[in-house]
């Protein structure tokens, strides 16, 4: 039900759009957004919007560099990713999970049931 698409190589201080099309009953859910997870550490939240009311929430080593954004017409969310650092470097995946959560637990992994194949950025000069 979720698709992500975008990764690649790139080097330091250069830009990526991730992007994820979700489906079936997923269009429907609160919350969506990207995890990433480099080798050796665990998945952690980056971005997340809710379908209700259009918030956003970053992780602090994103903020200002990264952009979530959605487009309902598509069923799409992308991750405009500027200025990327070598520490960027993950397999990024998208999730959703049906039901909103408070803004502490947005960036938890574990609150979110739905998961798409993850894709891979790589960021080296």
């Amino acid at each position: 039900q979720l698709q992500a698409s975008g990764g690649g190589l790139v080097q330091p201080g250069g830009s990526l759009r991730l992007s994820c099309t979700f489906s079936g009953s997923t269009v429907e859910h609160d919350m969506i957004g990207w995890f990433r997870q480099a080798p050796g550490n665990e998945r952690e939240g980056v971005a997340i919007l809710s379908r209700r009311d259009r918030s956003t929430t970053y992780a602090n080593s994103v903020k200002g560099r990264f952009t979530i954004s959605r487009d309902n017409a598509k069923n799409t969310v992308y991750l405009q990713m500027n200025s990327l650092q070598p520490e960027d470097s993950a397999v990024y995946y998208c999730a959703t999970r049906q039901r909103r959560l408070v803004l502490s637990a947005r960036l938890d992994a574990a609150q979110y049931d739905v998961w798409g194949q993850g894709t891979l950025v790589t960021v080296s000069s």
